[in-house]
């Protein structure tokens, strides 16, 4: 039986909300959509602490409200149910929170890779005179006294899951070295690498980026990856709107080999598309524009290869 689980903001509908309910799997879910009308209706009446009945837009579902269940009934869907004292505690709540995020003021310093701090004098790293020296990969490679053993890439792409619950466990340094690594080995247009990658390490910016990512809380993991796009950095004689699509593919390649890097390291990640980008921007103290976040972790408990559709419907030939 699904449990109700939590109301938060709709992706699309403005003043709208999403009613989630959880079963026995984290990814088997039921959600409801409200709209703004809709959500006001059933606040009001849960305010009042009355019974009552809101119609949904469809004129088919239907909302119960009764003084000890809440019962919502979906077209041809099954039936779900939300206990009335909680589901109306949360209702309101959700009601009366603030939508706009407390401004963080980000500050970024430079980067410098565990494995090039671990052989620099004091002095050098406070200059950065010899990080400058060699690339991040190239310290890596290098200056890296703990590695992982070959890994098959093809298992790699089959074994990689997303996890939406990570352990507390800090990840090792060596390891985001590597997965920043993977990010700055990923195909550009022209070489030219036509990104930027925003490294959040503190609480604070970790929470103002949870609520810049429709309050998704996974955002907040251990290691918080924004990636954004630079066309500025794109010297090629093109049109804007061409150099921006080539940086949204730049940044976009990067992620995607951070997010095998750290499945190949034995961690887990999930990818963040749906954000408000001025919000992102706004966190991180930047005007370039953010593509996707890349949350990354040990997962809670490791979850098999999911089924994925059969290559006769995935492929298509053309002769």
């Amino acid at each position: 039986m699904a449990e109700f689980e939590k109301i938060e903001p709709a992706y699309l509908s403005e003043g709208g909300c999403r009613l989630v309910w959880t079963g026995a799997d984290e990814d088997d879910k039921d959600v409801v959509l409200l709209n703004a009308g809709e959500l006001q209706s059933l606040v009001e009446m849960l305010g009042k602490n009355t019974a009552g009945r809101v119609r949904l837009e469809d004129q088919i579902s239907e909302i119960i409200v009764n003084s000890d269940v809440v019962q919502f009934y979906l077209g041809e869907r099954s039936a779900l149910e939300a206990e009335y004292s909680d589901f109306r505690d949360k209702v309101l709540e959700y009601a009366r929170v603030p939508r706009a995020p407390q401004p963080v003021l980000a500050k970024s310093k430079e980067f410098y890779p565990s494995a090039s701090q671990s052989t620099q004098s004091t002095t050098a790293r406070e200059d950065g005179t010899q990080a400058k020296k060699s690339s991040l990969l190239q310290a890596i490679l290098s200056g890296s006294k703990e590695s992982t053993s070959d890994s098959d890439i093809f298992r790699v792409f089959s074994t990689r899951r997303t996890t939406r619950r990570f352990d507390k466990r800090k990840v090792e340094d060596w390891k985001v070295d590597k997965i920043l690594a993977a990010a700055d080995t990923a195909p550009t247009a022209g070489n030219f690498q036509g990104f930027e990658v925003f490294y959040a390490k503190s609480p604070q910016l970790k929470q103002a980026l949870v609520e810049a990512a429709n309050r998704q809380p996974y955002v907040d993991a251990p290691v918080v990856l924004v990636f954004c796009t630079n066309p500025a950095r794109v010297k090629m004689a093109f049109e804007e709107k061409i150099l921006a699509k080539f940086s949204l593919q730049d940044a976009t390649l990067a992620a995607a080999y951070s997010q095998l890097a750290a499945s190949a390291l034995g961690l887990s990640s999930v990818w963040i598309g749906m954000i408000d980008e001025e919000k992102v921007k706004k966190a991180i103290g930047t005007d370039l524009r953010p593509s996707s976040i890349l949350c990354v972790g040990y997962p809670s408990a490791k979850r098999p290869p999911k089924s994925r559709r059969k290559l006769k419907d995935l492929i298509h030939v053309i002769e």
